[in-house]
């Protein structure tokens, strides 16, 4: 018998933020509208002990998020919710990865971005994000050859959720298999 079932969307915030932040909740009700199933892990006790603190317990939130589903889902991260799915998807499956403000490295921390191959993935990054600069997050683009998304915005990209939101809609339909 062959599955019709969707794989799930987990959404992770980024640090200082909470499963409620306008993006993750606003694409949240996007996949949910399309009939996908969401979680939000909430990551602010981790975010707790700081940058270089939270990013492995981070990491074994969702993994074990991850592990608990019946199918691999479709990431969706912001900021060093994006870094914690980049690397989660070298250690468990997952169908898909939308990459927001995404940093190409932690200070302190000994890994820097890196993502599973074959994933279907796009990155969306704000020309003036003052937080995680564009350039290296263009060059780790670059070298996987990912989809790359430079807006006219800054870290939070408030400014671009309608475009964020097509480009959401496109991945779900590429990982669901809809022409």
């Amino acid at each position: 018998m062959v599955s019709t079932m969707r794989p799930q969307v987990v959404l992770s915030h980024g640090s200082g933020s909470s499963p409620q932040a306008t993006k993750v909740s606003a694409l949240a009700a996007l996949a949910e509208e399309r009939g996908w199933t969401t979680q939000r892990p909430d990551y602010r006790d981790d975010d707790a002990r700081g940058h270089l603190g939270s990013v492995a317990p981070r990491i074994a939130r969702l993994r074990a998020t991850i592990e608990a589903l019946d199918a691999p889902p479709v990431l969706v991260g912001s900021s060093m919710g994006a870094f914690v799915s980049a690397l989660v998807s070298l250690d468990v499956p997952v169908a898909g990865m939308l990459l927001l403000a995404t940093p190409a490295a932690i200070p302190g921390y000994p890994r820097r971005l890196e993502q599973r191959r074959g994933v279907p993935s796009i990155l969306v990054h704000g020309w003036r994000d003052e937080v995680c600069p564009v350039a290296a997050t263009h060059e780790f683009a670059a070298r996987r050859r990912l989809p790359l998304l430079l807006v006219d915005d800054d870290h939070r990209l408030g400014a671009s959720m309608a475009i964020i939101g097509v480009q959401f809609q496109l991945l779900l339909d590429q990982v669901s298999g809809v022409a």
